[in-house]
C-alpha cells in the first residue's frame, strides 16, 4: 500500500512580513501554500513614528526644572513580536487542522527566536529544521538551493 506524501510547509520570513510555501513529497517543487500573505506595516516603521511623538515629562523635586522621559516600550520590537505571534497562531491553527506534517522556518535570528518562542506546542512538534537567514527578498524559484 503506498504512503501519502509528507507535506511540508516553508515558512519564509522576517520581524515584518511572511510567505508560506507547500512541498507535498521529497521531489516536489515549492508553491505558494495559501493566498494569505502575512505582513506589518507598523514593524517596517521606526519607533518614533509608531509611538509617540514626544517623550513624557518630568518635575523635578528640588527645584523647577523639567526632564524629558526616556520611553519605557520599544514600539518598533513590540510591533515585529506581535507579528511573530499573529504569524505563529496561524500556524499552530493550521498545524491542529493537520494541514502539513513538518514545518521549516527560515528567518533572521532574532525574527527566528521572536517565531519560535511564539509557537504552540503542536507547530513546535512539527519543526523539522530551520535556516537562520534573511531570505524573503528570494523569489520562490531560488529557495530550494538555500534549504538543501
Amino acid at each position: 500500500m503506498p504512503t501519502k506524501p509528507v507535506t511540508t510547509w516553508v515558512l519564509v520570513a522576517d520581524g515584518a512580513k511572511a510567505r508560506l510555501l507547500e512541498r507535498i513529497g521529497v521531489d516536489a517543487p515549492l508553491t505558494p501554500a495559501s493566498d494569505k500573505c502575512f505582513s506589518e506595516p507598523e514593524a517596517r516603521a521606526p519607533t518614533r513614528d509608531i509611538g509617540a511623538d514626544r517623550p513624557g515629562r518630568v518635575h523635578e523635586s528640588a527645584d523647577t526644572t523639567r526632564h524629558a522621559m526616556a520611553p519605557r516600550v520599544d514600539w518598533h520590537r513590540y510591533a515585529k513580536e506581535r507579528f511573530a505571534k499573529s504569524v505563529a497562531d496561524a500556524l499552530e491553527e493550521a498545524a491542529l487542522a493537520k494541514k502539513y506534517e513538518a514545518l521549516i522556518l527560515v528567518a533572521p535570528p532574532r525574527a527566528l527566536g521572536d517565531l519560535r518562542s511564539a509557537l504552540g506546542q503542536h507547530a513546535k512538534g512539527l519543526i523539522a529544521g530551520e535556516i537562520a537567514k534573511d531570505l524573503t527578498k528570494l523569489p520562490d524559484h531560488e529557495l530550494p538551493a538555500h534549504l538543501a
